[in-house]
């Protein structure tokens, strides 16, 4: 029997070598498999959003200027899952969702693993919107690498934001759910020497898969082999995070503004409306007390 899912998701932090290498780590298996749940994914789509999920947590560190700041991933590619959305917060929120959550494709014939670059493409764009210093949103975006997720964010870093760096990340899913998820991201920092970069290579090889190795030796095992022989030190608090969308009933009943009186009139009709939010999966049944407010609001509103 495997071990329980994790009741939360975590995220270490740690420099190597001098504080020439930077350490950002995270366990994400509870945020995916609560992501599997709310959009009941198939399993390679859980393998696709998962990594995604990952590393908008991971760039939310790496990118984020300000507390309240935060990463959008969008991965688009010509496969059938259609277009995945992460968003990674400062204060360890993350949320995201698939177009085709039911999308699936067979297990490779190569090494029996999720084709996860078979179900998101490799002909298509990674964009990743953050906010500059002055609070402006910026994006940018680099044509798909392989559309495993991993290599696809590295490159971004490496073009987009003139960031050397490795990137792993991977989900591994036994039965019906998420048994362990995570990731790693290492950031070269000025001063780091050939030879550091050459060890670090070295140990990542060496780490293979990083689900196997999390299996093993948990995310602080898989940070410790990756700094082994560079003087790892880590934070001493570990930031949670988890699967919380900013939806609310409140929103959900104001986007009914933007249809026209006539169409909410047939909602009151149709005895409510139901919102569905794409974020979470989140259902919010709004009355026909509750439409014909909005009604009245607006009317008082022009009077």
């Amino acid at each position: 029997m495997s071990d329980p899912a994790p009741t939360s998701s975590f995220l270490l932090r740690g420099t190597a070598a001098g504080n020439t290498l930077r350490f950002i780590g995270m366990d994400s298996t509870r945020v995916v498999e609560d992501a599997r749940v709310r959009h009941d994914l198939s399993k390679t789509a859980t393998a696709a959003l998962g990594r995604t999920l990952t590393a908008s947590a991971l760039l939310s560190v790496v990118l984020g200027k300000r507390s309240d700041s935060r990463v959008t991933v969008r991965v688009e590619g010509d496969g059938p899952v259609g277009w995945i959305v992460a968003e990674g917060s400062a204060d360890g929120r993350v949320r995201g969702y698939v177009r085709q959550p039911h999308a699936d494709l067979p297990l490779r014939e190569s090494d029996g693993k999720l084709d996860v670059s078979g179900v998101v493409g490799t002909d298509g764009e990674l964009a990743v919107t953050r906010l500059l210093d002055n609070g402006e949103p910026y994006t940018g975006s680099i044509r798909l690498v392989s559309g495993e997720i991993a290599e696809d964010v590295s490159a971004y870093l490496g073009v987009s934001e003139q960031i050397p760096n490795a990137v792993l990340l991977g989900v591994y899913e036994e039965g019906q759910r998420v048994t362990h998820a995570g990731g790693l991201l290492v950031q070269a920092m000025p001063g780091v020497t050939d030879e550091t970069l050459g060890t670090l290579e070295t140990n990542i090889r060496a780490l293979g898969q990083i689900t196997t190795a999390l299996r093993h030796g948990g995310l602080l095992g898989v940070m410790e082999r990756a700094a082994e022989g560079l003087g790892l030190t880590l934070a001493q608090e570990a930031q949670d995070v988890r699967f919380e969308c900013r939806c609310s009933r409140t929103k959900a009943s104001d986007s009914l503004k933007f249809f026209s009186a006539a169409e909410r009139q047939e909602m009151i009709d149709d005895g409510g409306q139901e919102i569905v939010c794409h974020w979470c999966g989140e259902r919010y049944h709004i009355s026909p007390d509750e439409i014909a407010a909005l009604d009245a609001a607006e009317t008082h509103a022009r009077a």
